[in-house]
């Protein structure tokens, strides 16, 4: 990497620490060029990104961001995997990691938040932005489906009656 290519990954480094829900820090030894690619691709469709860094790179990048203080886990080669939704990184990185023992999960953030391996795998087991977003809808609209049923059940008992006096009008 030559001085102006290393100077912009900092800065765009620097921009997604600041922004990014979640940062998942693992070592990555042993993986191959595949099982990279199936990584990449599966934090992908998640909302997430992989990114492979110099150690020295990624610790400029984090001074002067809320995460700073996971400088500490960039040691060995190591991958960062990082998403908008607080849950999806994680989710991903743990879900690979179960499947592949050469990815090793270190640690991570969560805004100023640290998280060892623990957090992340609890954070790993939280629904998604989206499934609370679905679960959210299909508890507010439960409740406005049974209204409907109980305002429609005496109307629909009315035409029932009204039905059954004109059918015994009708055989008398």
């Amino acid at each position: 990497m030559e001085r102006a290519e290393k100077r912009e990954f900092v800065a765009s480094m620097n921009e997604v620490f600041a922004n990014a829900g979640a940062v998942v820090v693992a070592h990555y030894t042993g993986l191959t060029v595949a099982d990279m690619s199936t990584l990449r691709v599966q934090m992908k469709e998640a909302g997430g990104t992989v990114k492979v860094a110099k150690n020295r790179l990624a610790k400029l990048a984090l001074e002067g961001t809320d995460v700073a203080h996971i400088s500490e886990l960039f040691t060995g080669q190591t991958l960062v995997a990082f998403s908008d939704d607080p849950v999806a990184a994680p989710k991903v990185a743990v879900e690979f990691a179960k499947k592949n023992d050469k990815l090793v999960i270190l640690g991570g953030a969560m805004g100023a938040t640290n998280l060892d391996v623990n957090g992340v795998k609890s954070l790993a087991e939280l629904p998604s932005l989206d499934e609370l977003r679905g679960k959210l809808v299909g508890m507010i609209s439960t409740p406005a489906q049974r209204i409907a049923m109980v305002t429609k059940a005496p109307a629909g008992q009315v035409a029932r009656v009204i039905g059954a006096y004109a059918d015994k009008g009708e055989a008398a």
